[in-house]
């Protein structure tokens, strides 16, 4: 079946809720997502919780709130296969009457409990993965493997095999290490008469070090993402390309949801582990930030700032609005390094006036006198300028051309020191626009009078 075909495509969202849905998962489901939308089929959602023991609610709504904050919506469901036991159950019965299944021996040729075991043709099962080309496999070391531990406990396998034919699923598009569990679903599908979906086989998502991505590599949640302050877009965008490019010389790397499902096929999954790269992702990021508007950036980034501050931001808006889109938006690549810029008190001196040492306002040798001499000449020509022309550029042309004759460092060391009190801060002419007119020239004047 490819994108072209007249059957409808059906995919599944069939997560374990036995853990967290973490990056891997939502590669996959991501993958499934694009296929489907891009040949209008229908997307159905279970949970595979035939584990009763490990399953919790708590997963499921991870699970689905995941979904949901990152708009891969679903058409079917959610199913879930504790409340499906009838299928299975009619499944393992049709397979026994037809002498496909038996019941046995936990253990082969032991003593112990029963369980039911699926009669193995031993024969080669023979694929086409939509990535891996052509795929063969001896079954005959699989033995007689075991479906159900009893007619009311069915196991993985089967009811996978179960819920894809009574579902339609025509597509199974999943990770890799599922690749040798397709053959003991094949004969499963064959000897309950099914169709056999086409399969596809993702590629695995490795960290720099070569290895599955863990833990250990950083975020692998989706809340974990989204607290470092990650956008859904920028996630949905960066998972697409970890094993997938649009071909054909294509070398964008920003793509929209929309744009993502125009371009995407099956057939350009690369067959090599994709690495994950923190680096590129906050720079998909960050393209992504930027393109939010004014208000909707600011109301982001006042999220990740400790109330204390944000306070201040809210009482003096105008003062927040321009701080967060002079100093902050062109500075970082997620939401979260704000909570850094406020530990190094970036914030502080736009709000309240530094106290400046003498030895800290001197430009190395110039010694107090002239840098207040200096002070006093800036003040002077700062106050020209009109309150409703007071921005960066106008401040800086109007003490450009004189910095440069008697020397940059002292004028606009002292200047900045006045304003800030800080050893980094952005250049004076950006705080000056923050600050204000009156506020600014009251810092330099309160100090040389």
């Amino acid at each position: 079946m490819t994108e072209n075909s007249k059957d409808k495509v059906i995919v599944r969202f069939p997560p374990s809720p036995t853990g967290r849905l973490h990056i891997g998962n939502i590669r996959s489901l991501l993958f499934n997502y694009l296929y489907a939308k891009k040949c209008g089929g229908d997307i159905v959602m279970r949970f595979e919780d035939t584990d009763e023991a490990r399953s919790k609610k708590e997963y499921e709504d991870f699970a689905l709130k995941t979904l949901s904050d990152l708009g891969l919506d679903f058409d079917r469901g959610p199913f879930r296969q504790s409340e499906r036991k009838e299928f299975y159950r009619d499944a393992i019965e049709t397979l026994i009457r037809n002498d496909k299944a038996f019941e046995a021996e936990e253990k082969e040729g032991g003593d112990g409990e029963k369980v039911i075991r699926f009669r193995n043709p031993n024969k080669i099962v023979t694929f086409v993965d939509t990535v891996k080309g052509e795929i063969k496999i001896d079954t005959t070391s699989f033995g007689d493997f075991v479906i159900a531990r009893s007619k009311k406990s069915p196991l993985y396998h089967l009811t996978v095999v179960v819920d894809d034919i009574d579902m339609g699923v025509t597509d199974v598009i999943r990770g890799e290490d599922h690749v040798t569990s397709t053959p003991r679903q094949i004969l499963l599908i064959e000897a309950l008469g099914g169709n056999i979906p086409r399969y596809t086989h993702l590629p695995l998502i490795i960290g720099d070090d070569k290895k599955k991505l863990g833990k250990r590599h950083g975020a692998v949640t989706w809340n974990e993402f989204k607290g470092l302050g990650y956008l859904p877009e920028a996630i949905i965008n960066y998972l697409a390309l970890l094993g997938w490019n649009p071909g054909n010389g294509d070398e964008r790397e920003i793509f929209s949801k929309e744009e993502l499902i125009n371009e995407f096929s099956l057939e350009k999954v690369n067959n090599s582990p994709a690495t994950f790269s923190y680096i590129k992702l906050d720079d998909i990021n960050r393209q992504w930030m930027l393109k939010l508007d004014k208000e909707k950036y600011y109301k982001k980034a006042l999220e990740f700032i400790s109330p204390k501050i944000r306070g201040r931001f809210e009482e003096s808006k105008e003062k927040g609005q321009k701080i967060i889109e002079k100093v902050v938006r062109e500075r970082i690549s997620k939401f979260s390094e704000i909570i850094d810029m406020e530990n190094e008190n970036e914030f502080d001196y736009y709000f309240s006036n530094p106290v400046v040492a003498d030895s800290d306002l001197v430009f190395k040798t110039d010694g107090l006198d002239k840098t207040l001499e200096i002070l006093t000449k800036t003040s002077d020509i700062l106050e020209k300028i009109p309150v409703n022309e007071w921005n960066f550029e106008n401040l800086k042309n109007s003490l450009w051309d004189w910095s440069g004759e008697i020397g940059r460092g002292s004028v606009l060391h002292p200047l900045r020191t006045i304003l800030t009190g800080a050893k980094r801060s952005p250049d004076p002419f950006t705080v000056m626009e923050i600050l204000g007119k009156e506020e600014s020239l009251g810092r330099i004047n309160r100090r040389i009078s």
